[in-house]
């Protein structure tokens, strides 16, 4: 393992480069359809296709075409067997791998909140209606959070240990900050860290019975926002020593450079008004990564466009960053709940990589309680060296990370 030394003759904390990423979502397959989608601003949310939503008031969901992510598997008996989060883990992973072939993880760490939750939805159904259980054994085999992480491991022959992380909306941001902790700790050279979930009708209906989601549009941080609206997809980001990265030749396609997490114990599905949760996790991000708020250039925010929670999180970043360019990817893809904040990691990559601010589609008139700098509907070229990405859950759980252009 590669160090720098301080003056003091201490170690100082590894940098950490991120070297390889892979996706999957509603924006597209993989990072070029993603950067196409980001672009064009391009509204990739559509009627939900996976299960019957007639008695629900949201009647739409960003969701990945299982006619590319399943049929086109060579094993059609495997494909029948595993869960779809399975195979949108290993579409991630292999556009990772496929970037950096060379890549050996140590550890993987993964966020997720429904894991294989619509094969538990089968098991109980068919139970219910028909006193049958002939298919539970690929069922239960199938429903463990970590099974889609193994799934994917085994379809690379990749045997590093994985850890599953499950804290709400925070989940994939968490599971990024863990790793980068672990790589900037010394502990460990090479760490994969995302996250995913599928749609879930139970999830879905959920939501919908909470009245968190909406019958309209999603606009994030609009004066008009009524609700959000669910997403799905899974996204992977290699994390290395940036100087073993850089010793061995490695492309280096951003820097990570700060995490900060809190939790505000507020209530269980709102949070603290006064916005001090997110802000103590920006805050901290900053903290850690030895910059101050003026640094940052961009923000993509955690943007439900659920009243309380853009509310509390817009209040924070105006207090924290005044004007900073903010845009909610949710409102062209969903919220994909543990997934999401890998997803929007990968989003900030691609804006440092192309120079770039990706849009909050749907914005038609500011919210008069914050005075926000809203990138509205349109993406806009900028220079940008510094971003920040938020990712808030249920119970106050709050995680941001910061991310660098990489400059050699």
């Amino acid at each position: 393992m590669l160090k720098t030394t301080a003056g003091n003759g201490k170690s100082s904390p590894a940098r950490v480069a991120v070297v390889a990423a892979g996706v999957v979502s509603p924006l597209g397959f993989g990072l070029s359809e993603t950067l196409d989608s980001l672009r064009e601003g391009r509204d990739c949310v559509a009627p939900v296709t996976r299960f019957s939503v007639a008695e629900c008031r949201c009647k739409t969901a960003g969701q990945v075409a299982d006619e590319r992510l399943i049929n086109d598997q060579p094993d059609a008996g495997r494909a029948r067997r595993l869960h779809r989060a399975s195979f949108m883990m290993i579409y991630a992973l292999k556009e990772a791998l496929t970037q950096e072939p060379r890549f050996k993880p140590e550890l993987t760490v993964i966020g997720t909140t429904s894991g294989g939750m619509s094969y538990g939805e089968d098991y109980y159904r068919s139970l219910y209606r028909h006193g049958s259980l002939r298919d539970s054994p690929a069922w239960i085999a199938n429903y463990p959070a970590q099974k889609p992480v193994i799934d994917a491991q085994e379809a690379f022959e990749i045997s590093a240990p994985c850890q599953v992380i499950a804290n709400a909306c925070a989940s994939g941001t968490n599971a990024i900050g863990h790793a980068f902790e672990c790589v900037r700790s010394g502990r460990y050279e090479r760490v994969l860290a995302g996250g995913y979930d599928a749609l879930s009708e139970l999830v879905f209906v959920g939501f919908d019975s909470l009245q968190a989601s909406t019958p309209e549009k999603c606009r994030p941080f609009d004066r008009d926002r009524t609700g959000m609206v669910l997403g799905e997809g899974a996204a992977i980001l290699a994390l290395e020593n940036l100087e073993n990265a850089c010793a061995r030749g490695a492309r280096v396609l951003a820097e990570i450079t700060g995490y900060g997490m809190s939790t505000d114990n507020f209530h269980l599905t709102q949070p603290d008004p006064s916005g001090i949760g997110p802000r103590r996790a920006m805050e901290r991000a900053l903290q850690s990564a030895q910059i101050s708020a003026d640094s940052v250039d961009y923000i993509n925010a955690h943007g439900t466009a659920t009243l309380f929670n853009d509310a509390a999180e817009g209040k924070a970043i105006g207090d924290l960053f005044g004007r900073v360019p903010i845009s909610s990817t949710k409102s062209m893809m969903g919220h994909s709940l543990g997934a999401a904040g890998a997803i929007e990691a990968i989003i900030c990559l691609l804006a440092l990589q192309h120079q770039f601010l990706p849009p909050n589609i749907n914005f038609r008139a500011p919210d008069q309680l914050a005075d926000l700098n809203i990138v509205a509907n349109e993406a806009r070229r900028t220079a940008l060296r510094t971003v920040l990405s938020n990712s808030f859950g249920f119970g106050g759980t709050n995680a941001s990370i910061l991310m660098q252009k990489f400059e050699a």
